[in-house]
């Protein structure tokens, strides 16, 4: 288990909405697919990133809720992650091979 998955099974686990194994195996599939190279709900096998927020939105309310800002989600946990360690610059470790870094990362 890397650090990163792990961090990330934490953040995930800290706003479960429940105990079950569902959501377990979904905070486990989210905190695996951070780790790939294209966008995460791609990684995750999922049609389009709606679907990535509805399993977000149910399993872990919280942290749907606290992406206001309607980042990328992986962008958005990493983020999460920064803030906690009090970083100033962050992010997700494939965003430099990305074709949507500009959209991200772009002039605001």
């Amino acid at each position: 288990m890397t650090e990163d998955y792990a961090e990330l099974l934490s953040l995930l686990r800290e706003h479960r909405r429940d105990d079950s194994k569902e959501t377990e195996s979904v905070a486990r599939a989210i905190a695996s697919g951070c780790a790939g190279e294209n966008h995460l709900w791609e990684d995750m096998g999922l049609a389009n990133r709606e679907m990535l927020s509805q399993l977000i939105r149910h399993h872990f309310t919280t942290l749907y809720y606290k992406n206001s800002a309607n980042l990328r989600w992986k962008k958005f946990f990493y983020k999460q992650l920064c803030d906690r360690a009090e970083a100033r610059l962050c992010k997700a470790p494939s965003c430099g091979v990305c074709n949507d870094y500009s959209l991200c990362f772009g002039q605001e």
